[in-house]
């Protein structure tokens, strides 16, 4: 049996769910750079996974922005270390936390209204300016 991947008490994938293909990493990096492929693309389908929960993929789809495509498929590329090991790990924490933040059920917002004292308030200081302004004007003579 294949032990699936925990990323929070609710959620465990199926490591055949992530495709990771390496690839040059792009930048600085002396001749080794043009030789070892050390970066790593990091694919992991949110549209067709069957271990995440409905409400957990729509958050998400808007969580990934730019690096989900059309297909549903999210995108993960890492390149800051040498090695493809640190690489993989980097991308494989970048997705986990993707999905914990998706995972966070958002509070739902109350609408409140200011209280009396602060409406009045904020006529008592728009009084304020008003008088303070027209004080500056000053008196003109005709002339």
């Amino acid at each position: 049996m294949t032990r699936g991947i925990r990323v929070s008490t609710l959620i465990q994938l199926d490591p055949a769910e992530l495709h990771e293909s390496f690839v040059r990493a792009p930048g600085p990096g002396g001749q080794n750079v043009n030789k070892v492929a050390s970066a790593v693309q990091l694919r992991f389908d949110v549209a067709r996974s069957p271990s995440l929960p409905e409400n957990v993929r729509e958050r998400l789809k808007r969580l990934a922005g730019r690096r989900l495509t059309n297909d549903g498929v999210l995108v993960i590329e890492a390149h800051r270390h040498r090695t493809q090991n640190r690489n993989r790990e980097e991308a494989r924490m970048r997705l986990f936390e993707l999905i914990v933040q998706a995972s966070v059920v958002p509070k739902p917002r109350r609408p409140t209204r200011p209280s009396a004292a602060a409406r009045e308030r904020r006529l008592s200081e728009k009084r304020a300016r008003a008088q303070l302004k027209s004080a500056r004007r000053g008196q003109r003579e005709p002339g």
